[in-house]
């Protein structure tokens, strides 16, 4: 069976894309590809991964969870998503390294899945915004405490990608930025349910939707209707168009107020976010989904 698994980040329109994918679940089902609610998952990974410790899991566990996710046996693909997944936010920086528990993660997945065909997928965002994104999470803790000595500096998303690709070489990695999901949503719907691409889907707008007016999306859907774009291309061109003329200023834009977080800082993390991203562009192994 082929397991497509949407493993974070924190604070990254995670749960819009599991509730995106949701709606399509009917429809995907016709395909064999099953979309279950988190309910059925989450929790039971979570913590048969935390019982699991460094032991071999017994040789039925497999089927047992797979049993206990789907209501059937007839699927061929299974699509799952829990932004936390591999940590929750107030560990992301435990012992000053940034998801230093990703590896154990990875591996115990694929210890509980022998024999499927795992796929991992994997959205990115600036550390300018993604850090106090998920420190306004964490509570009891000072910044200082949250980053447990890690400079912000040092944040490397190429970082994290290797790591994942030295514990499971032969798992394919699906990457993007969050910063432009309004561009790419219909493909990332797509990219994780490996549906047919000639497959009508549900949701291709629900980010959009929500941080452009409504007159906006009132004249961008008719625009699409007697301008019906050719391209993926065309079409990502046309949505930047109808956002620079119609996004919700306060969707887009974030207040952020933290101590030592100055805008001389986010540009410099931006920039070394920037350069980061270049460079997981061109790793092998990377599917990288940009505008």
């Amino acid at each position: 069976m082929q397991i497509a698994y949407h493993i974070g980040a924190s604070c990254t329109d995670g749960e819009r894309l599991l509730k995106s994918l949701l709606k399509n679940a009917d429809a995907f089902s016709q395909q064999g590809i099953k979309v279950p609610g988190p309910g059925k998952y989450r929790r039971l990974l979570r913590e048969t991964i935390q019982n699991l410790g460094d032991n071999d899991p017994a040789p039925d566990t497999r089927d047992i969870l797979i049993d206990a996710i789907l209501d059937e046996d007839t699927a061929t693909r299974l699509v799952m998503s829990h932004a936390d997944f591999i940590c929750v936010p107030r560990r992301i920086f435990d012992n000053g390294n940034f998801f230093e528990l990703i590896e154990m993660k990875i591996t115990r997945l694929r210890k509980l899945f022998p024999g499927d065909e795992i796929e991992l997928h994997l959205a990115l965002r600036d550390p300018a915004t993604f850090v106090p994104a998920v420190f306004q999470k964490v509570k009891g803790a000072t910044l200082a405490e949250f980053l447990n000595g890690m400079d912000p500096r040092d944040i490397l998303w190429s970082d994290v990608v290797r790591r994942i690709q030295a514990v499971a070489p032969e798992m394919p990695l699906t990457v993007w930025c969050n910063e432009d999901t309004p561009l790419l949503w219909a493909q990332l719907i797509r990219e994780i349910s490996g549906v047919d691409p000639l497959t009508k889907i549900t949701g291709g707008f629900d980010l959009l939707s929500a941080i452009m007016s409504a007159e906006g999306m009132k004249r961008f859907v008719s625009y699409l209707k007697t301008h019906p774009p050719q391209t993926e291309v065309q079409k990502r061109r046309i949505i930047a168009a109808f956002l620079d003329k119609y996004a919700l200023e306060d969707e887009i834009e974030e207040e952020i107020d933290l101590p030592g977080w100055t805008a001389e800082l986010m540009d410099e993390l931006t920039q070394i976010y920037e350069d980061d991203v270049f460079e997981i562009a061109r790793m092998s192994g990377v599917n990288f989904i940009a505008p």
